[in-house]
């Protein structure tokens, strides 16, 4: 049986990972890629703010302006989208 995943695919899964063992670390709390962090209660807006240095440093990305909203940070999965497109929009503006 073949893997037909894409590197692109790969590096998704990887980033969803690398952000969900960050949550889980600083949390001590387990995190489905679709669960709403603010509305647990667990992650407050200070904590965002360490959410977006923690992406910045781990991914090599900027996250400024628009990209600084809170729906880019409510679930792992929108974290692990938000860095997808930010890596893709700095390939493409090199």
């Amino acid at each position: 049986m073949s893997n037909t995943a894409g590197p692109s695919q790969l590096s998704d899964e990887s980033t969803r990972m690398a952000l969900t063992a960050f949550l889980e670390t600083r949390t001590r709390t387990v995190w489905e890629p679709t669960a709403d962090l603010f509305e647990s209660g667990t992650v407050t807006s200070l904590f965002a703010m360490e959410l977006v240095v923690h992406i910045e440093q781990t991914f090599g990305v900027t996250i400024e302006g628009d990209d600084l909203n809170l729906e880019n940070f409510r679930t792992v999965g929108a974290m692990s989208d938000m860095v997808s497109r930010l890596k893709s929009t700095a390939l493409t503006d090199d």
